[in-house]
């Protein structure tokens, strides 16, 4: 291994024990212990992605923060990844702090987004990242390293922590870490981020701004029309006109919208024509529509287009447990951004 030149501060502790103590008391850490980033773990991260310690991965368009494979190295030590999780982090760093983002607004924002990390391509199965049984729950060594990685990367190189810059008004458990896998062997539909735009034989990952998820439960009826219609009512909650909502097809209700022959595009038409209220009602509930008089009956979707509904395939085989996730994309808020992984 080349030799390094590191511009991060060294510590010196008496052990491990000693460094997550420190750790916590300076406020480095997500609440949860940490593994001690030692100069030679950090080295071999660093080594992973083949470049200087000092080349930029991203820079937060508000604050300027930036964040270099030195600095994304030592979050990852201390996140619990392995070196070849290095990839996936410095994508998901590139993609997060592009502009279309809004990575500052998300981080410092009442809502309390998280920042989502879905992974296509070879890579997840290289990686073994989740894409199955409780794919958003606990278990995965890639899946909740790679999320935290993210996360303690927000705290430490972009200074967001909770009740300085990080103003959420109640949060989410996607906030300690978000990373799943989509499921591609099971789906009759083309992947996320080739719908996105990225070939089909390449690895990416896509960020998004998501909100508290939602599960949606369908144990009766087998027709995609009465299985969506269960959707209608958790999307009224999430407010007229979203932008970027995100659809997790368990392969149960998968299975339905396989024998029927539905099209990934035909999720979004029909809950775009079915989640309508009147502009009145929106209203009424607190989600005026400002492009609308309060009291106006004219018909407002959930969801300004069809586009606006985003199916990707993940979940348990047992069970007919599906998900909303809402991403804060009203007005100008925040888009979801797909970036190529380079391994």
């Amino acid at each position: 291994m080349p030799e390094m030149t590191f511009t991060s501060e060294a510590i010196e502790v008496s052990g491990a024990l000693e460094a997550i103590e420190l750790y916590s008391e300076r406020g480095w850490t997500d609440g949860l212990p940490i593994v001690p980033p030692t100069e030679g773990l950090v080295a071999e991260f660093v080594a992973a992605l083949g470049v200087a310690p000092d080349t930029v991965l991203g820079v937060e368009p508000t604050k300027g923060a930036v964040v270099t494979v030195e600095k994304a190295a030592i979050n990852a030590v201390m996140a619990g990844c392995r070196p070849e999780h290095m990839p996936v982090v410095a994508a998901v760093v590139e993609a997060m702090t592009s502009p279309e983002f809004s990575l500052h607004a998300i981080t410092v924002s009442t809502m309390g987004a998280a920042v989502l990390v879905i992974v296509n391509g070879p890579v997840a199965a290289d990686l073994g990242i989740n894409s199955g049984v409780s794919v958003f729950g606990p278990g995965n060594r890639a899946n909740a390293s790679i999320g935290r990685a993210i996360r303690l990367i927000i705290i430490n190189v972009l200074g967001t922590r909770v009740g300085d810059l990080d103003k959420a008004t109640i949060g989410h458990p996607g906030k300690y870490a978000w990373c799943m896998a989509e499921n591609e062997e099971l789906s009759p539909w083309e992947p996320l981020h080739v719908t996105r735009g990225q070939a089909s034989d390449t690895s990416a990952v896509t960020v998004a701004a998501g909100l508290g998820p939602f599960q949606v439960g369908q144990h009766r009826d087998d027709a995609p029309e009465r299985i969506l219609d269960a959707f209608v009512d958790p999307l009224f909650a999430m407010g007229p006109l979203m932008k970027e909502v995100l659809i997790m097809i368990c392969p149960e209700h998968l299975e339905h919208f396989r024998s029927a022959g539905w099209a990934k595009g035909q999720i979004g038409e029909y809950l775009h024509e079915t989640a309508r209220r009147p502009a009145s009602a929106w209203a009424a509930a607190g989600r005026p529509v400002p492009e609308f008089e309060s009291n106006s009956p004219e018909p407002i979707s959930a969801l300004v287009s069809p586009d606006a509904m985003i199916p990707v395939v993940a979940g348990g085989g047992g069970g007919a447990w599906s998900q909303i996730v809402a991403t804060w994309s009203h007005g100008n808020a925040s888009r979801m951004v797909t970036r190529r992984v380079t391994t």
